[in-house]
């Protein structure tokens, strides 16, 4: 009997949480008996804890893990991963945008011949501008990483073990869910879902940490800008020696006899200001490196709730 694993992280899911069980049972429950359901409270600060923790009480499928604090979502999705026992994973969010309802339809998906299938959300049930910053932020990860990202395409997907197993093995600190999946590889198809609207509250998603996140995303996953640094460099560098070139020429020829204090002034400024750049963005890329080194755990649990 093929057994299911669906994983959830848990923020302010205190309203929603024992909706998403009785439907997420439903749809399994047209696949398979053995199924179990994840759901991980990513510290959060209403009552979604005491909730999970009734919802195992009364569902023996219902497994809770709560995290020692707020590590984020996507490090709540690998704290449910690294406990998922299924031979399929699913993955979806806790505010029903995901509608468990899709379920059974990935997992035909799968049954294809696909090791990987992600929900494609052809129309988004979101803010105008959520959408927008998400479209500029996919295709600048595209740009960068020299991959095909899709604002379409979040964490909603079922995904084979044998998938979830090197997500689970790769030893980097940083996580960000999609952008593994679409690392590991393996045989991948997308599925065009329903996308639901939010029922309760806003996403925590706001412009400072979507910018964040697109900042870690970019350095975690992509050396594009250090590239980037050193054409610039090379260019200013070219370019300086040429104009360095016609002034000493115009020099010679006695063109200069009172020297421009604003081109100077321009001049320090602008490469000042490209060189302070530049060594920010080392830092950055130095400061990753330096968290990598230390080795720390990417989530810590500290409690546990039904089923082991």
């Amino acid at each position: 009997m093929i057994k299911l694993s669906i994983v959830s992280p848990v923020y302010y899911g205190e309203k929603s949480s024992e909706e998403l069980v009785k439907r997420i049972t439903m749809a399994c429950t047209s696949i398979t008996k053995d199924f179990e359901i994840i759901l991980v409270d990513d510290g959060s600060p209403d009552q979604s804890w005491k909730k999970i923790i009734e919802i195992s009480e009364k569902n023996q499928n219902v497994l809770g893990i709560k995290l020692s604090r707020n590590f984020g979502q996507h490090y709540a999705i690998a704290a449910g991963l690294s406990k998922a026992k299924g031979d399929w994973i699913v993955v979806m969010d806790c505010d029903l945008q995901d509608r468990p309802e899709e379920i059974p339809r990935l997992f035909s998906k799968a049954l294809e011949g696909f090791d990987v299938v992600v929900a494609s959300r052809e129309q988004r049930q979101d803010s105008f501008l959520k959408v927008f910053f998400s479209d500029m932020f996919y295709k600048a990860l595209s740009w960068l990483t020299d991959t095909e990202q899709n604002s379409k395409v979040a964490n909603f997907g079922i995904y084979k073990n044998t998938v979830i197993k090197e997500i689970n093995n790769l030893s980097e600190s940083f996580r960000y869910f999609p952008a593994m999946i679409k690392w590991v590889g393996f045989k991948r198809a997308e599925l065009s879902v329903q996308h639901a609207s939010r029922d309760e509250g806003e996403s925590t998603y706001n412009f400072r940490r979507l910018l964040a996140l697109a900042l870690e995303v970019i350095i975690a996953f992509s050396e594009k800008p250090l590239r980037m640094m050193t054409y610039l460099g090379l260019s200013i560098s070219l370019m300086s020696f040429c104009v360095g070139i016609y002034v000493l020429i115009r020099a010679l020829q006695g063109a200069f006899l009172i020297q421009g204090w604003a081109s100077i002034m321009v001049s320090l400024w602008l490469l000042a200001g490209i060189i302070m750049f530049f060594l920010g963005i080392v830092g950055i890329y130095v400061g990753r490196n330096y968290r990598e080194a230390k080795g720390r755990p990417i989530f810590i649990i500290s409690e546990q709730a039904g089923k082991s």
